[in-house]
């Protein structure tokens, strides 16, 4: 497994330089999350141990089980929530995520500045971008982003990183590479829009509104957008066979 885990992870980060420099772009520029949330807490480690330590999960479960994991093994990891996340799950969220990438409305943002403020904790957020009338994505609508970046930037516990949005799945016969890249575009000009405001420049860490976007099948697009943060988890596990679960007595086990 670490051998397949680990040419994957070679070729992926070779695409995203390549993908850097068709742009125009420093490939130092654009941080790649790998999502963990398809495979073992085992897989997830042995990431790390490749020095990927950037490590995506979209649900709460995924992310507690495999967060105790890797510090259990004293395995660094920055981890980063990238699901819908319910207000009821804030606090186990922050406990453990040191990036939440799906901040998709004000009564969110709010709850999750008084849990930070109750637990000590100071996470890096990105507000959730709603660039389509699909009914299934969620966040916020454009016309509604300069609020939230205003109230944001006065939420001493949280650390405004950028924005993020998904691509909508195209209709049959549209052009998805196209499309996908018209989205990611979009959200580039609203966020440079936003920095170019001084009061909602401000509200942002270094001034710089950062973008989380691009999947396995879009990074590409998005890396020509901008994007900052590329959410990669199919193209890293081509081929890579989970380990079997580990019996007492061995590493990770109960």
């Amino acid at each position: 497994m670490p051998d397949a885990l680990e040419a994957n992870l070679r070729a992926l980060r070779h695409a995203l330089d390549d993908a850097a420099r068709a742009a125009g772009r420093d490939p130092q520029e654009v941080q790649l999350v790998a999502v963990t949330k398809s495979v073992s807490a085992a897989t997830a480690a042995a990431l790390a141990r490749l020095g990927q330590r950037d490590l995506g999960e979209n649900r709460l479960e995924g992310l507690s089980e495999k967060h105790a994991h890797l510090a259990a093994l004293g395995l660094p990891a920055t981890w980063h929530f990238i699901g819908k996340l319910q207000r009821n799950k804030a606090r186990r969220v922050v406990r453990l995520a040191d990036v939440i990438h799906s901040v998709d409305g004000l009564p969110l943002l709010r709850t999750l500045e008084r849990v930070a403020a109750e637990e000590g904790r100071r996470p890096r957020v990105l507000l959730e971008v709603k660039l389509s009338e699909d009914a299934a994505k969620h966040g916020l609508a454009p016309a509604e982003v300069r609020e939230a970046v205003l109230e944001a930037a006065g939420l001493p516990h949280l650390e405004l990183a950028g924005l993020m949005t998904l691509a909508t799945r195209p209709a049959p016969g549209v052009d998805a590479a196209a499309a996908a890249r018209a989205e990611f575009e979009a959200l580039a000009r609203l966020a440079r829009e936003l920095e170019g405001d001084p009061a909602t420049r401000a509200a942002f860490e270094g001034g710089r509104a950062r973008l989380s976007m691009g999947m396995s099948g879009d990074f590409a697009e998005a890396v020509a957008a901008g994007s900052d943060l590329v959410r990669i988890g199919t193209a890293l596990f081509v081929g890579v066979e989970e380990p079997a679960p580990a019996r007492r007595g061995e590493e990770g086990a109960a």
